[in-house]
């Protein structure tokens, strides 16, 4: 994995938008992570993680120069999660941030360059996003957005590569949307820090960093507060 823009800095990066949590430090160009499944323990677990991936390091966190996340689509709770330890730690040190959209982070891990990322949604729904990469840059062809699986934008062309968890749940329905349009898909994966950090560092290379009060969550539903009756079909 590499990043379409070389610079020399020390960006701290977490995801927290599925059942996973995973942290990541980009050094100059090389990436650690740490990456575990924690289910919904993420709030109890993620400083631990972030504090073992910096001693690891021999980092201290005033040795870092931003901080990149997962901003959503994903689990309400979980970008939330990322969102707060995010203003937290950018607050107390005066760092800048950057939000990174976690389908495109599905797009940079993928390492093909047409991609149709769609992460399940529940209630059957998908968060989808298609994206093509030109000279090491990611380039949207369909913005995020929350959708029925079979009412799933359209993308120009074919050799279009899905990737996260809304083909592992609507594969049939997807596969029956983009018909002679895909040459494969991994329904397995999901978000992961690393990729946060690769396009982070990309982000703050060109002067994207935001003050800590921008940490903000991109939720794409607009109705988070379910009912009864609706958290039992989730």
């Amino acid at each position: 994995m590499h990043s379409p823009t070389y610079i020399l800095m020390n960006i701290l990066a977490l995801d927290t938008s599925t059942e996973y949590c995973s942290v990541a430090l980009w050094q100059d160009g090389a990436v650690m992570e740490r990456c575990e499944l924690v289910g919904q323990k993420h709030s109890e677990v993620l400083i631990e993680m972030l504090d073992a991936l910096l001693k690891d390091a021999g980092f201290g966190i005033k040795d870092i120069d931003g901080i990149a996340f997962g901003k959503g689509p994903g689990s309400f709770t979980g970008v939330r999660i990322a969102c707060g330890v995010t203003q937290g730690l950018a607050f107390g040190t005066n760092l800048p941030v950057v939000g990174v959209c976690t389908l495109e982070a599905l797009a940079e891990a993928s390492g093909k360059p047409r991609v149709i990322a769609a992460l399940d949604a529940r209630m059957g729904e998908i968060y989808h996003a298609a994206y093509q990469k030109h000279d090491d840059v990611w380039k949207t062809v369909s913005e995020p957005c929350l959708c029925k699986p079979e009412d799933a934008p359209s993308v120009p062309g074919e050799d279009w590569f899905g990737i996260g968890s809304g083909f592992a749940m609507h594969g049939m329905v997807l596969d029956e949307r983009y018909a002679g349009q895909l040459r494969g898909a991994d329904g397995a994966a999901v978000p992961q820090a690393a990729a946060i950090a690769v396009l982070g560092a990309a982000q703050f290379a060109v002067g994207r960093g935001e003050d800590a009060a921008e940490a903000l969550p991109l939720y794409l539903r607009d109705k988070v507060a379910l009912k009864t009756s609706e958290r039992a079909l989730r």
